[in-house]
Order: structure tokens, then sequence, then C-alpha cells
């Protein structure tokens, strides 16, 4: 079984995850505004940003992990892409996404579920966000961890479609490539 059998791509609200963790597109101030961590701070209650207070900030390209609260979700890993109102890089996102699967292997969880971070209120262009998320997926993938299944849960068509399509194009061999 290659690490590509571990990585599905589907279309999907990411607050509706039934998953050890699912991860926020996060400001390093882990502040829960607007897009996905707006959407996870409406459904899984005040607790998460409590304890994102309790964090506070953290390194842009960082990652934090906080209970679910009341999502379906046992954790939320806060994935610092960008500032508080800024843009992320393809530096900022490979980072954050890195240390957020390193978290989650850390604390031994088995399922994680990401959204196309950085694509929406910091306008990161989807085919890279795709490329570099995939890639640090099968990297982490390849290495020692217990993470069994990574999911990209894709909220439209569009998105899911420019996600499936780099899936696709990205090779064994091109997988560790830069």
């Amino acid at each position: 079984m290659s690490a590509r059998d571990h990585i599905e791509v589907l279309q999907g609200d990411l607050t509706e995850m039934d998953t050890d963790a699912i991860v926020n597109a996060a400001n390093n101030d882990l502040k829960l505004g607007g897009g996905v961590a707006g959407a996870i701070r409406r459904k899984g209650g005040p607790q998460i940003q409590a304890e994102c207070d309790e964090i506070g900030a953290i390194p842009l390209g960082g990652a934090a992990i906080t209970s679910g609260g009341k999502l379906k979700a046992r954790h939320v890993i806060h994935a610092a892409s960008m500032e508080l109102g800024g843009r992320t890089s393809a530096l900022t996102l490979r980072s954050s996404t890195a240390h957020s699967l390193r978290i989650a292997a850390q604390q031994g969880l088995k399922t994680v579920a990401f959204p196309a971070v950085g694509t929406g209120i910091a306008g990161f262009p989807l085919h890279e966000c795709a490329e570099i998320m995939l890639r640090e997926a099968l990297r982490h993938l390849e290495g020692n961890t217990t993470v069994e299944k990574i999911y990209f849960v894709l909220y439209d068509q569009e998105v899911l479609s420019i996600f499936q399509e780099v899936f696709a194009g990205i090779g064994p061999k091109s997988a560790s490539a830069e």
C-alpha cells in the first residue's frame, strides 16, 4: 500500500468530519474570525477560541492543537499560514501543513482532515495550494507516523476538481520533488 492510498480528496463540510482532528486555516494570533475559522468557531463553540487564547500567538508556519469543542472531530489543529488580515505564502503554507501533521503524529492521531488552507481570505492560488499540501501529506505519510488517513475536504466543486487534478498528476517519484 502506497502513501497515496492514505489520502482521500472529497467534497464536503470540514466541520462535519468525524476524525481525530480537523485543520483550521489559522492566523498566527489564533483568532477565529471568518472563513474556515469562523465556521469552526460557530459549530465548535467558544471553548475552542478560549483554548486558542490560552495558547496565544504562534510563529507563522507553525501550528497548535486544541480540543474540538462541540465538533465531531476530537481536536482542531490550527495551521498558521498567515498573519491576522494578511496573506498566505508558499513557505508558510508548506511549513504549517508539515507542522500540523507532525503535531497529529506526536499526539498519536490516526485521521486528519484539511481544508484548502489559505485560499479563502488569505488569497493563496488554489492550484499551488493543492500541490504544496498534497506533496506535504505524501511526504509525511512516507515517514514514521501514527497518521493513517489524511482527508482533503473541499467545500465546492471547483476546488475539489483542482485538488483531484493535482493529486492525479503527482506520481510516485515526483511526490518528494519541490
